[in-house]
């Protein structure tokens, strides 16, 4: 349920500090503007002028977006075996998110049918707070492996759009494995979207 946590907590910005990066994720380091995460074979540039969020400040996003979870879908969620990987802002509107969580397959379709069920629970829950969303569905190949895609738009009282949201999914090395790319401007998603897809996978 964590790609869940993160759609929500993606528009509870608080302002953070920069310290050592590699102490800011549960797993993956940083050298050279590089991240590498070695339980999902993942690596990664993180592009200039993007910083490494730090954790107290996710760990307080998470706090929060339960809690709005909660109250919206009245179901307690366990997000206790969520790492948290590479994690990047660039103002309250822009940032990238990424976690991991360990999924055990039981039957064929199995990871599908999770997601599918979270993509539900995510509509679900921006509409009971009233909030409009338009969402829609498609396939993205990141360095030869398929990504399920959710595309999100939030839209304000007014009408104007506040928030669109690209969340990436799929099984790796034995976890559910999500990246969420937040943007308003197209400046800063063409920014993340070029890095996230130049993102290499063993």
């Amino acid at each position: 349920m964590k790609h869940l946590l993160l759609s929500i907590i993606a528009i509870l910005f608080l302002a953070s500090c920069q310290s050592d990066p590699n102490k800011q994720m549960d797993e993956g380091t940083i050298t050279e503007n590089i991240y590498r995460s070695k339980e999902m074979g993942w690596t990664m540039q993180i592009p200039d002028g993007w910083t490494v969020t730090h954790k107290n400040t996710v760990d307080e996003r998470a706090e929060k977006g339960l809690e709005m979870m909660s109250e919206s879908t009245g179901v307690e969620f366990d997000v206790s075996q969520l790492k948290v990987l590479l994690n990047l802002q660039k103002d309250q509107f822009h940032n990238f998110q990424s976690s991991a969580e360990a999924f055990t397959l039981e039957y064929e379709g199995h990871w599908k049918e999770n997601n599918q069920a979270v993509r539900r629970l995510i509509y679900e829950t921006y509409t009971n707070r009233g909030i409009q969303v338009d969402t829609s569905s498609s396939v993205a190949i990141i360095d030869k492996l398929e990504f399920q895609v959710f595309h999100i738009t939030l839209y304000g009282p007014d009408g104007n759009v506040i928030l669109y949201q690209d969340m990436y999914g799929r099984y790796i090395n034995g976890h559910d494995f999500n990246v969420n790319l937040n943007y308003i401007n197209d400046e800063e998603k063409n920014e993340l979207l070029k890095a996230w897809k130049r993102s290499q996978f063993e």
